[in-house]
């Protein structure tokens, strides 16, 4: 019969003779770590870029850990699909153009001649005209995830030479678009292709005339506006069409929480854009110092616009995605048309 003295015994010994456990230890786990390249240099990507990764980064709690490379910085812009492809890049915040997009979607990224007025029309075209789907289907077949577009600034003209007629486009050197750059060889412009952060010291050594690249804030932004002298106020285009993109075996393995962060801040980037160029638009235009305003008169400028009706046309020929957003275009500026002032200004 076991005694209540010799039960406390036994339990006291074996629990002596028993190995100490371990101590449980909880291991946080390593942070999702990415590589990203934009195609921006680094002045202009503090304010196109950088603030999205900042905020992906601080609110990731350390799950993730974003680095952010400028234009050109691991591969040249037109190599960032590629790079993109084959997960030297996990993601990039680029136009379809610039990055040679392998895809029937390539010329509409960047500047599509006069398929927008302003920045909000990006979003209206991918989100309430279905070029959305479009874009994220496109780029499903090639291995890469499409995320968000959104609008930027206009696609102005800076140069060293004055412009006040069409005749004065006739042989300038721009750094530009492709493209932009095959449109305006119609009206005899020389498209120059170099990378990015080369245009300010082309320009310089008059390899250059001037850049169709960008609207009056980034001109002022990146120092094209310290090289040239004249900014041209009409347009080709109201609005770059730039987008994100990761790698499609990346996305697929960031958990769902990562996944709406990642979303949450590029929509807050979206939102920055918005503002800081569109005020900036206009405060450079009126108070800036380094460009001189000059205009085409408005029926002269229009021959511009005609032919790039005729330019739509051409495009819609390739294929039947690019007819698809060809007709979605025509719709868009159709409304628009329709609904006047402050949308057709």
């Amino acid at each position: 019969m076991t005694t209540r003295r010799k039960f406390l015994t036994a339990a006291g010994a074996g629990a002596l003779a028993a190995p100490l456990a371990a101590p449980s230890i909880v291991k946080a786990q390593a942070p999702i770590k990415w590589r990203f390249q934009t195609y921006a240099g680094a002045a202009l990507g503090e304010h196109v870029t950088k603030p999205i990764i900042d905020y992906i980064n601080a609110a990731a709690n350390g799950e993730m850990e974003i680095e952010l490379f400028y234009a050109d910085q691991i591969v040249p812009t037109g190599e960032l699909f590629q790079a993109l492809q084959r997960g030297t890049i996990d993601g990039v915040h680029s136009d379809d153009d610039s990055m040679a997009s392998p895809t029937p979607l390539r010329q509409f990224g960047g500047y599509f001649p006069f398929a927008t007025k302003h920045i909000l029309d990006v979003p209206v075209l991918f989100n309430q005209y279905g070029l959305a789907d479009i874009w994220r289907e496109e780029y499903a077949k090639v291995g890469v995830q499409w995320l968000s577009a959104a609008g930027q600034d206009p696609c102005n003209f800076n140069t060293k030479k004055e412009i006040t007629s069409l005749d004065d486009l006739d042989g300038l050197k721009l750094y530009t678009f492709p493209t932009a750059g095959r449109f305006l060889s119609k009206f005899g412009v020389v498209s120059v292709n170099i990378p990015y952060e080369d245009a300010e010291v082309a320009v310089q050594t008059g390899e250059l005339d001037g850049m169709a690249w960008s609207g009056i804030t980034e001109d002022y932004t990146v120092g094209w506006a310290n090289v040239t002298d004249y900014f041209l106020t009409n347009n080709i285009s109201g609005a770059w069409i730039g987008s994100f993109f990761v790698n499609q075996e990346r996305w697929a393995e960031l958990p769902d929480h990562l996944k709406q962060l990642v979303m949450a801040g590029i929509e807050a980037g979206h939102t920055y854009r918005n503002q800081w160029y569109w005020g900036g638009e206009a405060r450079l235009r009126a108070t800036g110092d380094k460009l001189a305003l000059r205009s085409v008169p408005a029926e002269e400028w229009a021959v511009v616009e005609d032919a790039a009706k005729e330019f739509w046309a051409e495009i819609a020929e390739e294929g039947e995605i690019q007819t698809k957003i060809v007709n979605i275009f025509r719709e868009y500026n159709s409304v628009i048309n329709q609904a006047g002032p402050p949308y057709t200004f």
